[in-house]
């Protein structure tokens, strides 16, 4: 395996929830704090495309067409290209220009886009994960502060979910046809593993290895199928957000970093590549990403 390299020079904010689109070999990705929603086709010589939502977002995923974005103030469908958006559903914890908004999400094997919240304060257990149904968001977690690390494993048999201020991952039987985590056991403790920072936004390759950004860590920490802590390689910046496989193999794995939370000195000397586009290979190729459909 190669050690992450900048892939796309940038200034973001807070890069994250990057989403590879295998069918037009594109990468999507926002920056929340700025509202931005990235697509950059990997091997060319342009710079990667943007779409300005006007307000924060916390992720993405693919839709039937187009992208489906959560933003602060609610789920919407996205036309990239031209920026135009549709409300799906509005987010029931944004209310008169206050309150949660939306963080961590993705969509699950069989096309429902499940997405968590994010406590104003990064501290209360305000927050939740939602599932949505048509235009109707179902809570299926609650009392949160930091919904974060969201992922599938291979077979559809789990769901893995992590409080990112608990640093730790839980795992969750699965029930596909019905969509509803079942029972939850403690599956990652990054005290236990000495490992820095907090649980941010992670990937499951084909193998079933969790792939976690450890924001706060400097470092993507591999995790295999039954939660043993595997490798983690240390990127130049403090804080990356999240990671997803992409490439035509599914073997290259992008990685979303962050500014903020850094002071002038830091981010322009210490840690020159920080809120960058990061890339590495990856010994595993990544899922297809499914897209949303229900």
């Amino acid at each position: 395996m190669s050690a992450p390299t900048v892939a796309v020079a940038l200034d973001m904010s807070l890069g994250e929830s990057p989403v590879w689109d295998a069918a037009n070999a594109c990468l999507h990705w926002v920056d929340i704090n700025r509202g931005l929603v990235y697509s950059w086709q990997p091997g060319g010589d342009d710079a990667p495309s943007s779409v300005a939502l006007g307000e924060p977002l916390g992720c993405l995923a693919l839709g039937a067409t187009g992208l489906i974005v959560a933003a602060r103030s609610g789920i919407y469908r996205l036309d990239p290209g031209s920026g135009v958006k549709a409300l799906i559903a509005a987010n029931p914890e944004w209310r008169d220009e206050s309150g949660n908004r939306f963080n961590d999400g993705r969509c699950d094997p069989l096309g429902r886009f499940w997405v968590g919240t994010i406590d104003a304060a990064e501290a209360l257990p305000s927050a939740s994960l939602y599932r949505l149904d048509g235009e109707r968001l179902t809570a299926m977690r609650s009392a949160l502060a930091i919904s974060n690390g969201l992922a599938f494993s291979p077979d559809g048999r789990f769901a893995y979910h992590a409080d990112s201020p608990t640093r730790q991952v839980w795992r969750y039987a699965f029930d596909a046809e019905r969509g509803t985590l079942e029972s939850g056991e403690l599956w990652i403790d990054l005290a236990r593993h000495d490992l820095p920072g907090v649980p941010d936004g992670a990937a499951v390759d084909s193998h079933g290895d969790y792939w976690c950004a450890l924001y706060g860590g400097g470092q993507i920490a591999r995790f295999d199928r039954h939660g043993a802590f595997l490798e983690s390689h240390a990127l130049p910046c403090p804080h990356p957000t999240m990671v997803a496989f992409g490439g035509a193999d599914r073997k290259t794995l992008y990685i979303t970093t962050a500014t903020q939370h850094l002071s002038d000195e830091e981010k322009h000397h210490q840690w020159p590549s920080a809120g960058s586009l990061f890339a590495m290979s990856a010994p595993n190729p990544g899922q297809v990403e499914p897209r949303v459909t229900r």
